[in-house]
């Protein structure tokens, strides 16, 4: 057999003993093998094989699998660099952000986290922000489930940054706090309570979802170019695509950064909103600049004139003049050059 990889791997079990393991893979005529060797604590060496078959991808499944499920054990590399390339990320900080995300999955407080979710869409429409860009579908599963009562905790969980806990830290923590929780922070105590092979079985789904999710994006990005390509009109990517207006207008904005001709479908948005109203925006983004639409929203309305009408329409067409706003101020930058 040719021996392809190896490393060394401990556990610390006391200040003064660690348990000692090895995992390789080997090939022998087209066929693959994967072991791990273990020294217990009383000197036997114990010998698991992982995976023994043809299959290139299916060994690197039970690879990753296992030594996930070692690393929850405790397990680390003695040399990380000679990790593979498809584990190098699975280092025990990785491991602790998938943990803390399955825990908070799997136990759920649905009514907060709906609650949450009605939060960041309030809080995305008065930002113009995507909602996820607010917080995530995973931060907002956390926050519900580990209940942080003070904005240290707050701080603890993964994809909570200075910014966000700057930000938005008290309103959740005005929500949070108003339910009692019966585990306490730091949540070094979420592995202990974690099954490993039910965490693997979690994160191989994950990793489905997320070719699921990038396959559907390539296939709304390839429906949209051709649509453009066509000419259709609005309602008509609408349908094909299935996406909402603010959606496709997102959409439609990245497509217009990476320089695909959208002008018939700016122009479009904005056929419907008076003349005077995108004169005030455009003198607006003039002067306060383009990158935040909230300013913009508020030089062209006063807050008696936002009653009774749709935010969400609003930030549309503001978000489409932005679009044409920076078309033509680079092309004039080009011809200023």
């Amino acid at each position: 057999m040719n021996l392809l990889f190896l490393n060394s791997l401990e556990k610390r079990v006391s200040e003064e003993r660690t348990i000692n393991a090895q995992v390789s893979i080997g090939e022998s005529q087209g066929s693959w093998y994967v072991g791990w060797q273990e020294t217990k604590s009383d000197g036997r060496q114990v010998q698991e094989s992982w995976f023994e078959g043809q299959g290139w991808e299916d060994m690197l499944t039970a690879f990753r699998q296992n030594l996930f499920t070692k690393q929850c054990e405790g397990f680390k590399p003695v040399l990380e660099a000679a990790m593979l390339p498809e584990i190098t990320a699975l280092d025990r900080k990785t491991v602790r952000i998938q943990l803390l995300a399955y825990y908070s999955e799997i136990h759920a407080n649905e009514e907060l986290y709906e609650k949450l979710r009605q939060w960041r869409l309030k809080q995305a429409s008065r930002e113009s922000k995507a909602p996820f860009l607010v917080a995530t579908n995973r931060l907002l599963r956390m926050v519900c489930v580990y209940l942080p009562h003070t904005l240290d905790e707050l701080k603890q969980l993964p994809g909570m940054g200075m910014n966000k806990s700057n930000a938005y830290g008290m309103e959740l923590l005005s929500m949070t706090q108003q339910h009692e929780r019966s585990t306490p922070f730091p949540l070094d105590w979420v592995e202990d309570q974690v099954n490993p092979a039910e965490f693997n079985v979690w994160l191989e789904q994950e990793k489905g979802r997320k070719r699921k999710l990038q396959e559907n994006k390539q296939e709304i990005r390839s429906k949209l170019l051709e649509a453009i390509t066509r000419g259709d009109g609005l309602d008509a990517l609408r349908e094909q695509t299935q996406l909402e207006r603010r959606d496709l207008l997102l959409w439609i904005e990245e497509l217009d950064k990476e320089g695909y001709d959208m002008e018939s479908y700016i122009e479009a948005v904005l056929h419907e909103v008076p003349e005077e109203e995108q004169a005030l925006a455009w003198t607006a983004f003039e002067q306060k600049g383009d990158r935040y639409l909230k300013p913009i929203l508020q030089a062209v309305y006063d807050p008696e004139a936002l009653k009774g009408k749709e935010m969400d329409r609003i930030y549309e067409w503001l978000r489409a003049l932005r679009m044409k706003y920076r078309r033509v101020h680079a092309e004039q930058a080009i011809e200023a050059v």
